[in-house]
């Protein structure tokens, strides 16, 4: 009997057949050099025995450029308007796509529903390539896009072994130069207030001040460590659990500034003076910091050339032509930078 069906075969039953991605699929039919022998001759296989017949015209559609980026965050827009942090990435991200005459689409993906929409607008090729911010650790959006066959690239990283293109900062050293910078200002009880934690820079600048704690000789105190989410409410509310805990302590290092502003609130309604009682660093050295009364230390991290570093591997993805997943993901980490201020 032959393998052959009734009907005209389509891309998603030679990948079922070949056990791999459409994207996949799609990459061998194109003559990708980006796919291993392997996999090439398990789709060539697939495709003789179902009798496909690539559709001429739609490999003319999938081979033509939109000149269209894609900058996804998973966020609400509360969030989004609030965080400098997101506000300097996208200046990043659309200065340097501006120079290569690239279109920005700004994209929020808040629910699962939007997540399946927004995988349907990729499957019809209305862009070229894909950034991704804000990147949770159980998020299957950058292994579906490549799925898709296109490039992507993440702001931060879901692990530390993470498959897919991304450029990141120094998360670690961040909290390591905080704490070590706290630990020369005499203060020994010393708190964080971390992001959360299936964020794996969340889990990095915790690590980093873990590690600081250990190169001062401090022991670790678990009534020290207390999760927020980001945002300043967050922090409010993980300064109060620390206070409750540990009122004792004398410094905090927020893994953000908007949490290390929301911190700083709930040390003035506890009596606190900063950094008479409690020295205060933040990350980001963003707006928030210079505006806040004192002044915030704060880690500096490059977020606008992390947005155009980028741009720039995307568009580098994209002219090779393929989303296909190289031997090893391209990978960049800029250096971050401990900004001294009033607050501590």
């Amino acid at each position: 009997m032959s393998g052959r069906q009734s009907g005209r075969p389509t891309l998603e039953q030679v990948a079922a057949r070949a056990g791999v991605g459409r994207g996949t699929v799609s990459r061998v039919i194109n003559g990708s050099p980006r796919v291993s022998e392997q996999t090439r001759t398990a789709v060539a296989r697939a495709v003789a025995e179902l009798g496909y017949v690539p559709n001429q015209a739609a490999r003319a559609l999938a081979g033509s450029r939109t000149d269209a980026i894609a900058l996804v965050i998973p966020e609400a827009e509360a969030r989004l308007f609030a965080e400098p942090y997101f506000l300097d990435l996208i200046r990043g991200v659309s200065a340097e796509l501006a120079e290569a005459d690239k279109q920005l689409l700004l994209t929020l993906v808040r629910s699962e529903q939007e997540r399946h929409r927004f995988e349907q607008y990729l499957a019809a090729q209305r862009v070229d390539g894909v950034l991704l911010a804000s990147v949770h650790g159980d998020d299957p959006l950058p292994d579906r896009i490549r799925e898709l066959g296109l490039p992507v690239v993440l702001n931060g990283r879901r692990a530390e072994a993470e498959p897919v293109p991304y450029v990141d900062s120094d998360n670690i050293g961040a909290g390591r130069a905080a704490v070590a910078h706290l630990v020369g200002r005499g203060r020994s009880r010393i708190a964080t207030v971390t992001g959360p934690l299936d964020m794996y820079v969340a889990r990095a600048r915790l690590g980093g001040y873990r590690a600081g704690l250990t190169e001062a000789a401090l022991p670790p105190d678990e009534a020290l460590v207390a999760t927020g989410d980001f945002t300043e409410e967050g922090g409010r509310r993980a300064m109060r659990q620390l206070l409750d805990h540990r009122p004792d302590l004398d410094a905090v290092f927020a893994a953000s500034d908007v949490m290390a502003a929301g911190a700083r609130g709930a040390l003035r309604e506890a009596g606190r003076r900063v950094p008479e009682d409690v020295a205060l660093v933040g990350v980001d050295d963003s707006p928030v910091a210079r505006l806040m009364d004192p002044p915030l230390t704060s880690v500096r991290q490059p977020i606008e050339e992390m947005g155009r570093t980028m741009a720039r591997m995307l568009i580098q993805e994209i002219h090779e032509g393929t989303g296909a997943a190289p031997e090893e993901p391209r990978r960049h980490v800029l250096p971050t930078e401990l900004v001294v201020r009033e607050s501590s």
